[in-house]
């Protein structure tokens, strides 16, 4: 319930506190005196969109604040305190919630909730659960079939519900399985190719057997036999300088050292400093010859029959080369998606299988939606044969008493909703054919036939707040009577605000503020006024006849408000 509003600053007023409390409160007041901003001040706090066109001309920014009490551990609480804002407890399980909306003249918006800034998202979330706006717009939304069928379905009460639950449940399941095997039987032809492909490369690879580091290996080897010859006649030559082979006076190396470790030996007892020398010497000799042995065996070991051998690298090299450039482009990579292709192809053969399943899942879950969806569809049909009755009752006490409301349900094509189509036919009158409201029903009727539906509605799905903002638009007299008292009557269960310029209907309100235009002058600028006795009566007086003084007017006046409260 909404305790209070506060507004600054929006269209023609300037600073006003609206007081609204339980029961029915009933908004009036001259033309242009700004009764529409009360409703867009309030469209600011449910998260509608800003304009900053409606800022009072000459401010920098409008504000509008609201004051709701709500459960205390409600779901638009637990959303509060979600978005970090704070409440306030007032005792029996009830705390009071502030929400808050500020938009500058540059456009730039500012929302409020619990005491701290959230997103204006968070406010039309909030907002959802706590008020239902009826202005001329939503009398234009009734009209599409989307609405509609919202409508009906709130009316068929908590099974419904439950089981719509269910359907939504599996119908998702279904569409997400569905979607899997539509892309896998789509697909399939390719993957087939990819497995195939993919069979013969892992073939290929494994025929060929690589190692890690085998290409590197091989470039070596390959340099070394490319370059034999002359490496042996470069052994040869190094192994016949350390220590020649051949006969004759040729000096080596090895010769040379020995020579001089000789020398040093010979006199090595006179000096004991040449003891060193003759050891480093001896060492120079067993390296020499050392080198000697490693030069002949590296000589040993050199095929004299290499060409084969080479060809057969050369062979190896290019099998690898080719490899690589289709599977590489490095031999690692080569070895990475033979390791990586396993698993690959195990996924791809288990297509079949996950076709198979899905194809399995997924006709069982069609056929719990085909089940599921003939449940909801009887359940909107007996619901619809219930508001429609329900409905054409309140219609014949709004002054439509030869109006009948149909409400058709016919096959769709499913969806989220269930498989039916939702269509609301207003008959105006014995022998007309029932059309639908966006054919069928002028802005009055139409007023009025929402009105029905609401009041309907609120017995089996309640809303804590309405407002209406001018639902009693193109009617009168006995049918402006009937209004009222309906408003009153859904007044029992839930808040009602309404802006309304006829005295029949304020006179059934319980609460009634006026909004009233001064002008300095310069200026004009609105306030709004809580009534009481006599100057409600005035009030009364001013809608009826335009002055609030004439003597006919207020004993009527005092009629409508003593027939409203005495007889509704």
């Amino acid at each position: 319930m909404i305790e209070d509003i506060t507004i600054r600053d929006l269209g023609v007023i300037g600073e006003a506190r609206l007081p609204l409390g339980p029961g029915f409160t009933a908004l009036t007041g001259e033309t242009g005196a700004g009764k529409t901003m009360v409703v867009t001040a309030l469209g600011l706090l449910l998260g509608e969109r800003a304009d900053s066109g409606a800022i009072r001309s000459g401010a920098a920014q409008t504000v509008v604040e609201g004051r709701w009490e709500v459960d205390e551990h409600g779901p638009v609480a637990d959303r509060v305190r979600d978005a970090g804002g704070e409440l306030d407890p007032v005792g029996a399980g009830r705390a009071s919630l502030i929400l808050g909306r500020s938009v500058t003249a540059e456009g730039r918006s500012r929302a409020t909730v619990g005491g701290r800034s959230a997103p204006v998202g968070v406010l039309g979330e909030i907002g959802q659960q706590l008020v239902v706006v009826h202005g001329q717009s939503d009398q234009i939304r009734l009209r599409s079939a989307t609405a509609q069928r919202q409508a009906l379905d709130r009316f068929a009460g908590p099974e419904f519900e439950v089981l719509l639950g269910d359907y939504q449940d599996v119908f998702r399941r279904w569409q997400t399985a569905q979607g899997e095997l539509d892309v896998l039987v789509a697909e399939r032809d390719r993957r087939v190719r990819e497995a195939d492909e993919l069979r013969a490369a892992m073939t290929e690879i494994e025929a060929a057997a690589p190692r890690r580091g085998e290409d590197a290996e091989l470039a070596e080897q390959t340099e070394r036999l490319s370059n034999l010859e002359d490496l042996r006649l470069a052994a040869a030559e190094a192994q016949e300088a350390v220590s020649s082979q051949s006969v004759g006076d040729r000096v080596d190396a090895l010769a040379l050292v020995e020579t001089a470790r000789r020398a040093i030996e010979r006199v090595a007892g006179h000096d004991p400093a040449l003891g060193p020398i003759a050891e480093a010497l001896t060492n120079a000799s067993v390296q020499v010859s050392e080198a000697s042995a490693q030069l002949a065996r590296y000589l040993g070991s050199l095929d004299a029959d290499s060409g084969r051998e080479l060809e057969a690298m050369h062979e190896r090299r290019a099998q690898l080369a080719g490899l690589a450039r289709r599977y590489g482009p490095t031999l690692d990579d080569v070895i990475d998606y033979l390791d990586r292709g396993s698993s690959r192809l195990v996924e791809l053969d288990s297509d079949s299988d996950r076709i198979e399943a899905l194809t399995a899942e997924v006709a069982a879950d069609r056929a719990r939606i085909d089940e599921l969806a003939g449940r909801l569809t009887a359940l909107r049909q007996d619901a619809a044969a219930r508001l429609s009755g329900e409905v054409t009752s309140e219609l014949a006490a709004l002054a439509m008493p030869d109006a009948r409301l149909a409400i058709e349900v016919s096959p769709a094509d499913l969806g989220l909703s269930g498989g039916d189509q939702v269509a609301i036919l207003l008959q105006p009158h014995a022998g007309a054919e029932p059309r639908p409201l966006s054919r069928g029903a002028s802005g009055g009727e139409l007023s009025r036939v929402m009105l029905a539906i609401e009041v309907v509605l609120a017995a089996s799905d309640p809303v804590p707040t309405f407002v209406f903002d001018e639902v009693d638009a193109g009617v009168g007299g006995a049918s402006a009577t009937e209004i009222g008292r309906r408003l009153a009557r859904l007044a029992q269960t839930a808040q009602v605000i309404v802006v309304t310029h006829l005295a029949q209907v304020a006179a059934f309100s319980t609460n009634h503020l006026v909004v009233e235009k001064g002008s300095d002058g310069a200026v004009t600028t609105s306030s709004v006024r809580l009534v009481h006795a006599d100057e409600r009566a005035h009030e009364m007086a001013r809608l009826l006849s335009g002055s609030p003084e004439s003597e006919s007017a207020l004993t009527h006046a005092k009629e409508l408000l003593e027939a409203a409260h005495g007889r509704w």
